[in-house]
């Protein structure tokens, strides 16, 4: 179909209906010389008849009538897809999907989830927990969680934790029959529980830094042991039952080291780095479902 016949169709759809050039005119503010223009030339472009028109009267021809009875229903959805729309940038509603490593949707969206859809009962939440680098333009997200150091430059990104550090974890069973190593490198006498990511199938190299004379050096160490898995939480669980050491964000293993199930090793290369952003592709036109997530993440960060 050509598009530009559908702004004619529809001053015609409205002629139609009020079976007046002014009455349609004032509802459109335009001149009636411009509608009855404007008609002439879709009539002239259809090559058929539409209205029958006197000084005092209009009628449809039976094309007109034909014409009016399909497009009536067709406007009628337009209208309200976009009055739809309009109500949406005022009330949050409709399917809002959300990219997520795993440790993030466990430990910043998960336990918000009740709340959150209380809080916006017209929004329906799908979240895909994927630990691969997404491109939630290409792959219809309409915004995602990442750590700060992995966004793409030309992303929006807001920081919707505090810095995190990454920790060095061992029951106090398996540091008493194996010892507590004094440095990254005394982890090759070790059992160091490795962790595969999903979407690479890389290993993940355990990250060390210190700070040097204003200066932090960063570096890695390749974990070697008896496990692997690509489930953080099936390594913590490991790592209760003294299989070995491991290494995962504070925020994950905190309420553990608090109990003292699990102890701390290597503090002094562990250091705070940017934490997880929420990250959509513009602020530009934002969607008030995306605003709303992005102000309740914001707002349980403060919390």
């Amino acid at each position: 179909m050509d598009p530009s016949l559908l702004p004619s169709l529809a001053w015609f759809a409205h002629i139609a209906q009020h079976r007046s050039f002014t009455k349609a005119a004032a509802q459109m503010g335009v001149s009636r010389a411009a509608l009855s223009q404007n008609l002439k030339a879709l009539e002239k472009q259809l090559n058929v008849k539409l209205l029958y028109r006197t000084t005092r009267d209009m009628s449809l021809t039976e094309e007109g009538q034909r014409l009016l009875e399909a497009l009536a229903p067709a406007l009628n959805a337009i209208e309200h897809a976009v009055g739809t729309l309009e109500e949406s940038r005022h009330e949050p509603a409709g399917l809002l999907r959300i990219n997520a490593s795993r440790t993030a949707a466990k430990h910043f969206i998960e336990p918000h989830v009740g709340e959150f859809l209380a809080r916006y009962p017209r929004l329906k939440l799908e979240l895909v927990m994927d630990d691969g680098m997404a491109s939630i333009i290409s792959e219809g997200y309409d915004a995602g969680v990442r750590l700060g150091e992995s966004l793409a430059e030309h992303m929006v990104a807001i920081p919707i934790t505090p810095q995190v550090e990454l920790v060095a974890v061992a029951t106090p069973q398996y540091l008493s029959r194996y010892g507590t190593p004094a440095t990254p490198a005394d982890l090759v006498n070790h059992n160091c529980i490795a962790f595969r990511h999903a979407t690479s199938g890389a290993i993940y190299q355990w990250e060390f830094s210190t700070i040097e004379r204003h200066a932090r050096h960063t570096f890695s160490v390749e974990p070697q042991g008896s496990m692997i898995t690509n489930d953080d939480d099936g390594m913590i669980r490991a790592a209760l039952q003294h299989v070995g050491i491991i290494q995962h964000f504070d925020f994950a293993v905190k309420a553990l080291v608090e109990r003292g199930e699990l102890v701390r090793i290597l503090q002094p290369w562990s250091q705070p780095f940017p934490g997880f952003y929420l990250y959509i592709p513009s602020r530009e036109h934002m969607s008030s479902k995306v605003r709303a997530l992005l102000d309740f993440l914001v707002e349980k960060r403060a919390g």
